[in-house]
């Protein structure tokens, strides 16, 4: 949700830390700030709300020093997105930064303001720096302090501190959000992610829940929730990871990402691979495919959407049971677990909380944790008993685009070989289902260089308050894929129904200024979907299709507009469709003017319910 950054070197601290700001600024950028600790010891912090366009020009009339320091970007949660509410929070003798919620906030408060504590922020990340402060006024050291202070806080946080009179100090922890240490030539770092901390050093070590940390610029001693000295392993990053967070001349994060679509679909299938034979080769799992009873699938946003894209292969080819809901609905409803049963949990960072929340209950109930992450060393990489990465690299833009398709195309090949494994289908077909998975990426290189029909859609869209999205079948999840990517970059109302649904209600909607747009594939339910958008039509509607050639002869007098996207198996038609949804979302958010990376109350990795 925020991004937090921190360093104690020696070099000046806020030109790192602000790069390392920048790299953050997709978990949130209603605010910002940076604190150091000054040449004399003093703390000294420069906040601003808005965008880091408005930090850089508050450093630059208010320049502070330093080789000590910490940064905060922030998606607000507790109090309004002013410079007042922005971290980092300065109370007495200490600074923090904080992502997550403290859930025993307003107890916490009412405490500390019965002893005369004064509040400046509306934030629940404020206790933190009270707290600590007030047990460095009794006389504790700050390890002292900040221990003490970690052991009064409840809810996801990751926090790091530092104190007056004391450079080169710099405390950190988590608990239910990510933190990583990097470790530099005589300088540590902390980061919310390693996208962070990609160009100042590759050598990286995750905490684990509970984990807090005492850095200075030539140590890292980490501590567990015990109190115990502890040692994490130290990874070595691949070379060349910050490279890939530039745009490359495209206008936008989306943009680019959206032409990385074949490579991430390509190199996906590619490590799935087995060369030998052509087939998928998926990580060991402590249970048999052949006799799964049921598999428990939960995401959120557009990864649930794959989900329910795996759930109708995983049935229509595997012939295997499949129950799928939104984490933070499954997480509550705790539904009944079969014995031996499977949990499979999809997330772009591997760091959503209503992801990890399942992961835990699923996990206390005897389920096999398998994930499809982008991020497989995040924490539910640590926590999964087997992960099947997804290699988009690196996604900026908050509107998720390549790591949905990867997603799809890691779904499909665990499809194939559960479905082969069950004995659902034999050899042959498994090699037509491979080999038409396989052909995506080449396809795909096709659907972006079609821009000009999906740009003359969206001119329609565009005008538009409200837009129905529909389809059928496996390509009713992006139906709703589509109206989420509208939604979310262009603030125009949206929702999807399959198709068969429009006469049960949603067609009281139509008329001529709602526009109607269908994933229409022609080996879909096709005709079933013609006669659902003739019934749109009659009664006013802009009909907007997405489909084949066959598709659109017979589309002809009933589309107002259309997009014919390559002939395909059916059982790739998601991958394909989801690309050209995303287009369209995205040309709309052009012609709206809207900020297409980061839309407004949004941020990427949502690591607090």
């Amino acid at each position: 949700m925020c991004g937090i950054c921190g360093v104690a070197g020696h070099k000046p601290a806020v030109p790192i830390i602000f790069d390392a700001l920048k790299r953050l600024e997709y978990r949130g950028y209603d605010s910002a700030g940076i604190a150091t600790i000054g040449p004399k010891g003093q703390i000294e912090r420069v906040r601003a709300a808005g965008k880091l366009d408005h930090l850089k020009a508050a450093l630059a009339e208010t320049p502070i020093q330093g080789t000590t320091g910490i940064g905060h970007t922030r998606w607000a949660t507790h109090g309004e997105p002013t410079a007042n509410n922005a971290h980092p929070h300065k109370v007495g003798d200490v600074a923090v930064v904080h992502n997550g919620i403290i859930e025993n906030y307003a107890e916490l408060k009412a405490e500390l303001e019965a002893k005369g504590a004064v509040f400046q922020s509306q934030t629940d990340s404020e206790v933190v720096a009270h707290l600590a402060d007030g047990f460095l006024k009794q006389g504790a050291t700050p390890e002292e302090a900040a221990r003490q202070t970690f052991a009064r806080l409840e809810g996801a946080y990751a926090i790091a501190m530092i104190f007056e009179g004391h450079d080169g100090l710099l405390i950190g922890a988590r608990h239910g959000a990510p933190l990583a240490i990097g470790y530099g030539e005589g300088e540590m770092f902390l980061g919310s992610d390693s996208l962070a901390l990609a160009p100042l050093t590759n050598r990286l070590c995750y905490l684990d829940d509970g984990d807090w940390c005492v850095l200075t610029p030539q140590s890292a001693v980490i501590y567990n929730r015990a109190g115990q000295v502890v040692e994490r392993p130290i990874k070595t990053q691949p070379a060349g990871q910050a490279a890939q967070i530039g745009k490359d001349g495209y206008r936008h994060f989306m943009e680019k990402e959206l032409h990385e679509h074949p490579a991430a679909i390509g190199q996906t299938l590619a490590n799935l691979t087995d060369q030998a034979t052509q087939s998928f080769k998926l990580p060991a799992l402590p249970l048999d495919l052949a006799t799964l009873p049921r598999i428990t699938i939960s995401a959120c946003g557009s990864a649930y959407y794959a989900g329910l894209v795996g759930r109708y292969w995983l049935e229509s080819l595997a012939r295997l049971p499949v129950d799928i809901d939104v984490a933070s609905e499954l997480r509550y409803r705790q539904p009944h677990q079969p014995d031996r049963g499977l949990a499979l949990l999809i997330s772009q960072s591997g760091e959503t909380a209503d992801t990890l929340g399942v992961l835990r209950y699923l996990k206390d109930h005897d389920q096999a944790i398998l994930s499809i992450l982008n991020v497989d060393h995040s924490t539910m990489g640590r926590d999964s008993d087997a992960v099947i990465p997804t290699l988009a690299g690196p996604e900026i833009s908050v509107a998720s685009t390549k790591a949905f398709t990867a997603q799809l195309a890691v779904l499909g090949a665990l499809a194939i070989t559960v479905a082969q494994a069950r004995g659902a289908i034999d050899a042959k077909r498994a090699a037509e289902l491979t080999k038409a998975l396989q052909a995506v990426p080449h396809k795909a290189v096709e659907i972006l260089g079609g821009e000009a029909g999906v740009q003359a859609m969206a001119k329609v869209v565009a005008e538009a308050r409200d837009v129905l999205f529909l389809g059928r079948g496996v390509c009713m999840p992006i139906a709703q894929e589509g109206a989420l990517k509208l939604k979310e970059i262009t603030y125009i109302h949206a929702e999807a129904y399959p198709a068969g649904e429009l006469k049960h209600g949603p067609i009281s909607l139509i008329d001529k200024t709602v526009p109607v747009v269908a994933i229409a594939p022609s080996t879909i339910l096709f005709d079933k979907v013609i006669s659902n958008l003739q019934e749109a039509k009659a009664r006013g509607g802009r009909i907007l299709a997405f489909t084949d050639k066959a598709g659109a002869a017979q589309l002809k007098g009933v589309a107002e507009h259309m997009v014919v996207l390559p002939d395909s198996d059916p059982f790739t038609a998601p991958l394909l469709y989801a690309i050209a949804v995303q287009m369209l979302a995205y040309e709309v958010a052009l012609l709206k003017g809207t900020d297409v990376d980061q839309p407004r109350n949004l941020a990427k990795s949502v690591t607090v319910e």
